[in-house]
């Protein structure tokens, strides 16, 4: 991923000391953009080609006179059913646009018209994750939570308290991010972690009532099933008190009624 970032900046210094001036434009992926060529008067015998030259690909020839446009796909596909151009412009758009789209784009004329674009197309970003980090759950009076994101490339996470930023952190190719931040339980101040590239944002708010009771919970519920542990041993140890006394009064009357009737057999006995 660095190399081929690094083989794209190459090209574009290249193009740059080669052709002029190179302009950027951003997208976001799947929408669409275009590419204006700014040409207001089109010779009938001109003949215009956009190419791809990042990948050396031809994508649109356009014959004036003929009135003919031929679009192409590319070698691997990548522009296929994305190609519409303007007949009497010129101007290229690339619908349904995805990563693979990024990268430098000409066009030339044979009348001497060339423009350069370098297309940067971002994917989607998703909303920020915060969770309690459950390692640091103490009886403190500080709350560790992190603010975490998956699968992103080209973007920066960053905490804010309010409108000032707290700490932050960036990633060029495809990873994933995480960024702690410590809080009191109690406080009203107002946090957010944002994810953001050079066109979008994406915004989670924090709620530190919602996420920082999660420690004290677990502890509560440590000292529910404590008490209910607790509660059962002394009943179960009750219930073997009360049998064992039943038990033992029962062989006491065992015991009474058998020398009872040990007596009363002797007395018989002695009797005759």
């Amino acid at each position: 991923m660095l190399l081929s970032f690094v083989l794209h900046l190459l090209c574009l210094w290249h193009l740059i000391g080669v052709f002029g001036e190179m302009k950027s434009v951003s997208v976001m992926e799947e929408d669409s953009v275009t590419l204006h060529t700014e040409m207001t008067d089109i010779s009938d015998h001109d003949v215009i080609e956009w190419t791809f030259v990042t990948e050396s690909t031809s994508l649109v020839k356009i014959k004036v006179m003929a009135g003919s446009i031929t679009l192409y796909d590319g070698a691997d596909e990548r522009f296929r059913n994305t190609l519409k151009v303007n007949h009497q412009t010129g101007d290229l758009t690339i619908t349904h646009t995805t990563i693979t789209h990024s990268g430098l784009y000409q066009l030339k004329t044979i009348t001497g018209v060339s423009k350069n674009f370098n297309l940067n197309v971002y994917a989607r970003l998703p909303v920020p994750v915060i969770i309690r980090d459950s390692s640091q759950c103490s009886s403190s009076s500080k709350c560790v939570l992190v603010c975490s994101v998956v699968n992103v490339t080209h973007v920066t996470l960053s905490w804010y308290k309010g409108n000032s930023l707290l700490s932050s952190i960036s990633v060029s190719d495809l990873n994933s991010l995480s960024l702690p931040l410590e809080v009191e339980y109690q406080e009203n101040n107002t946090y957010s972690c944002v994810i953001n590239n050079p066109i979008r944002n994406q915004t989670k708010h924090l709620n530190i009532t919602e996420v920082c009771q999660m420690c004290s919970d677990v502890i509560r519920s440590c000292d529910s099933t404590e008490a209910v542990i607790r509660l059962v041993v002394s009943a179960l140890m009750g219930v073997a008190a009360v049998a064992a006394i039943v038990v033992l009064g029962y062989d006491i009357r065992s015991r009474r009624l058998e020398q009872k009737r040990s007596q009363t057999s002797h007395v018989l006995t002695s009797g005759h």
